[in-house]
This record gives structure tokens, C-alpha cells and sequence, in this order.
């Protein structure tokens, strides 16, 4: 662990000694705040586990799309609360939430990394306990991890501290998984992901199952009762999509004719026409490239956001504290947009592409009664695959939005980056099973548009679900900067 040279002497000595500190439900203290700073170490901890994350989250089965942001910010907002203690500059959020319990913290000086490296491991090994048989060796690698960790850190400090730090991030740990437990819609919600109790709607335009037997069920169509950390419930509603129609001068219908004529030119260029072929390929790049749609292929989408993220972090070498906050913000961004995207999924239940295209559009084009998404497994040849759930508004879309918005609060028009950012996102970087070739984009912005309205290519989605989408997220997002979390 690369510890920094002290960046700033924040020694609250006379402060630390008279500082109380208290969280919902707690006593008062009297022992003295830690005087260690946790500027002073890397991010890396951060790295080892977001890395580790995303090799369990490709192959976690319930997880996507909703309990996986879920996860991600108990564990970002659970780590932040741990390690708070060496962020001086930053306020506890915990009396926020009714119910919540930070244990208070020791006096004594903390290693930081290894407060994050106990928190972590301790939430991962209880939010993919369902992993332990069926993907054991995945799952083995969260206690591999923490050992690894624990053991380098006890070749950087002493025992007394490593014993008391890891005791921090374990007691913060366990209060935050208690209080995320009494979610009763979201907790554990993966393993009843398509609930057969559950009938949609049926009427003229609205959503219905795209593939047959189970798979095809509706995926999560309660969540959007689950809990947020920012975005009220008032803001849980999208607007009103644009209205349903089958008339050809319609808005809806032109919506799906783009829909229909985007993936048909994808399939059916003129290979003879450079022009053409230069277009399709990089229609077809935009929509795998942001995909992550399938089980066992990639991470999820919420997921990828926090994969980017890590990219960013590493280049810039963010410090402990910092990353800290962010991996907490993007977390908390990312569930309370899914949330509120779910919600208003099944509010308006609107139908997806596959099946308006084919029964309605045919009528005009003989040749879409045939129609199909480009979203195929590159495992198992599935063609034509659709998410199982309502079209409006899109998912993917508001995790770009909620996730671009959070990265650019950190790294776009500061000291830093007095403009935009620009990056390359190397997420799938050697991948051939799909075309995951790294892109690069002139700011956090210009990604999570691409992000949204590679959708509309890859024939899952209508434009105004990719513009809804991308507003809630950002709007998400918004509110969950708009927390106290600086004093």
C-alpha cells in the first residue's frame, strides 16, 4: 500500500480531543477522533475490491439490473461511514436515516486501507451468500482478498492498529447491513428476481413478454418500492412518455420506424459502399460496446459505471479519502436511479420494440414482421434477446446519466480540469466475442449519452426512453450531491 506524503498537516489534535461523535440512536463519546488522515494512502484498496466486484457481478445470477446498484452503494456508503473518522474536511450522513447506527469509533490512530478492506469483505461475503455454492471459487475470493490485503497491511503497520482498524470496518459493516436488511422490498430481493405472483397489464401498447417460459417473466416489478438514499418519492415518476399510437403520422410510431431502420441497416448494408459500411460498423461497435446486458458475458450496466470509474481513479491517483466519497456517491446514485427508474417502468408498462415493430410496423414494411434485436450471446447463439421488463424509461440510459454526473462533479471544471474530461473507456478491452474495442469521449457527458442511445441500435429500446432515462439519472444523481456531505 503506497501511503502519501502528508498533502495537507490536518492535525485536529486540541479539536479530536473535545470532538463528540454521534450517529442515530447513539450514546455521546468522549474519546478522542483518530489524528491519522486518510489522504495519506492510496486508493487501492478501492481498486483490489471494485475489480473484484466486477468478476462476481458478471456471474451473479439475480443481480441485474436492479440489486446490483443496490449493493454497490450499502458498500460505498458503508466503507465512507467506516473511514469518516480520517476525513476531517467531511460531515457523517448517517442521521439521515432513520433506524441507522454507526458504531463510534476508537481512539487511536486507524490504518485506513484496511478499515475498507474489512468493510468490504464483510458486505460482499453477505450480499452474495447465495454465490458460496454454486460459484464457490468466485465467491472464495472475497476471504482471498481480505487475507491478502490483511496480510500486506500487517507487514505496513502494527498489530494494535491493524487489530483496531479492521474492528472499525467490521462494526460499521454489520450496522450498515442491518439497516439495509430492513429494506423489506430490496433486501435479498435477487433471489426472487421474476416474482410469478405478478400479472402486467394488458391493453393496446403496453409491455408483454418477449420470451417464452420463465426467462421471460417480468424481472423486478416491485422495486420500485425499494429504498433510496437521496432521490425523494415525489421524484420517482418519469414524465409521461409520448402517447401510444399505431397511426403512421404519430411520434410513436416514427419513434419505432428509427428503431426499425437503425437495426435494419445494421444487418442489411450495402457491403460494396464504404460510406455504409464505415456507418454500420460503428452503429453495431456503439451497441455492443454498451451492452452488458446478459449474465456470465459481462458485468451489468449499473456496474460498468463503477468500472469506468475505477479508470479514472487509477489515472488521476485519487487518494483514500476521495475515493471514499466517490465510490459512495456513484453507489448511492446509481440504486436510487434504478429505483426510480423501475418505478416508473411498471407505472407506465410501455411496450418494448420487438413487439410493436413486428405487429404493427409490418403493415407498412413487410419485412419487419421478421425483426429482431441485435442482442445476441456470443456463448449460446440466444438471437433476438429483450429485456424482461417495460420499455419506458430506459435503464441503461439513467445509470449513464446518474453515473456520468457523479464523475464529472469530481474530475470536470475544477482546479484540476478547469473544462471537460476526456478518457478512454478500456472496460472490455481484448474482448472478441463482441465488439468491445475502447472508445474515447470528450467528457463524462458525451459518454453517458453514447451510454443511453446505444440502446436504440441495439433495438431494445425507443429514443424517449433513452432521453427519460438519461434525465432521471442525472436527476438521481443531482440529489445525492445535493447531501451534507461537506462541513
Amino acid at each position: 500500500m503506497k501511503v502519501f506524503l502528508p498533502i495537507k498537516l490536518l492535525v485536529f489534535v486540541a479539536f479530536a480531543a473535545t470532538m463528540t461523535m454521534q450517529s442515530c440512536g447513539d450514546s455521546f463519546t468522549t474519546s478522542p477522533l483518530p489524528t491519522n488522515d486518510a489522504h495519506q494512502y492510496d486508493s487501492d484498496v478501492y481498486y483490489r475490491w471494485n475489480a473484484l466486484f466486477m468478476d462476481i457481478d458478471r456471474y451473479a445470477k439475480g443481480y441485474r439490473p436492479s440489486p446490483g446498484p443496490r449493493t454497490l452503494a450499502y458498500l460505498g456508503f458503508a466503507a465512507y461511514e467506516a473511514v469518516l473518522p480520517g476525513i476531517p474536511e467531511n460531515n457523517s450522513l448517517a442521521n439521515f436515516y432513520t433506524g441507522l447506527s454507526i458504531p463510534a469509533v476508537e481512539s487511536g490512530d486507524h490504518y485506513w486501507p484496511a478499515v475498507v478492506n474489512q468493510s468490504y469483505a464483510i458486505l460482499m461475503e453477505r450480499y452474495f451468500f447465495h454465490m458460496k455454492n454454486d460459484q464457490s471459487n468466485l465467491f472464495g475470493r472475497i476471504a482471498q482478498l481480505r487475507k491478502e490485503l490483511h496480510d500486506q497491511y500487517a507487514q505496513e503497520t502494527t498489530s494494535e492498529m491493524l487489530d483496531r482498524s479492521e474492528r472499525r470496518g467490521e462494526s460499521v459493516a454489520l450496522a450498515v447491513y442491518q439497516w439495509s436488511a430492513g429494506d423489506q422490498v430490496g433486501h435479498n430481493a435477487f433471489l426472487n428476481a421474476q416474482p410469478v405472483n405478478y400479472s402486467p397489464p394488458v391493453g393496446p401498447g403496453l409491455w408483454v413478454q418477449t420470451a417464452a417460459g420463465d426467462d421471460g417473466r417480468a424481472m423486478f416489478p416491485y422495486w420500485g418500492q425499494a429504498r433510496t438514499f437521496a432521490l425523494p418519492q415525489s421524484e420517482r415518476l418519469a414524465r409521461k412518455p409520448i402517447p401510444y399510437s399505431e397511426n403512421k403520422a404519430s411520434l410513436f410510431y416514427n419513434q419505432a420506424e428509427e428503431v426499425y431502420h437503425t437495426v435494419n441497416f445494421i444487418k442489411h448494408y450495402d457491403p460494396n459502399n464504404t460510406t455504409q459500411v464505415a456507418q454500420a460498423y460503428e452503429q453495431k461497435w456503439i451497441a455492443e460496446f454498451w451492452s452488458d446486458d446478459m449474465l456470465g458475458v459481462t458485468f451489468a450496466p449499473p456496474t460498468r459505471l463503477v468500472a469506468i470509474a475505477n479508470q479514472v481513479v487509477a489515472k488521476e491517483g485519487l487518494d483514500l479519502a476521495v475515493s471514499a466519497e466517490l465510490f459512495a456517491k456513484i453507489g448511492m446514485a446509481l440504486n436510487d436511479c434504478g429505483v426510480a427508474v423501475w418505478y416508473s417502468k411498471y407505472f407506465y408498462n410501455v411496450e418494448r420494440p420487438a413487439s410493436y415493430i413486428p405487429r404493427v410496423l409490418a403493415q407498412e414494411y413487410p419485412e419487419a414482421a421478421n425483426f429482431s434485436t441485435i442482442l445476441t450471446n456470443p456463448y449460446t447463439g440466444q438471437a433476438n434477446i429483450t429485456p424482461a421488463f417495460p420499455a419506458y424509461p430506459s435503464g441503461h440510459s439513467g445509470f449513464g446519466g446518474a453515473g456520468g454526473k457523479i464523475l464529472s462533479s469530481f474530475f470536470e471544471f475544477n482546479a484540476s480540469h478547469p473544462g471537460t474530461y476526456s478518457f478512454t473507456d478500456n472496460c472490455h478491452f481484448a474482448r472478441t466475442e463482441f465488439l468491445g474495442i475502447p472508445r474515447s469521449f470528450r467528457s463524462f457527458r458525451d459518454m453517458a449519452e453514447e451510454d443511453a442511445f446505444s440502446r436504440v441500435p441495439l433495438g431494445v429500446h425507443f429514443r424517449m426512453d433513452c432521453i427519460e432515462g438519461l434525465r432521471m439519472g442525472e436527476l438521481a444523481a443531482q440529489r445525492v450531491l445535493e447531501l451534507p456531505w461537506k462541513k
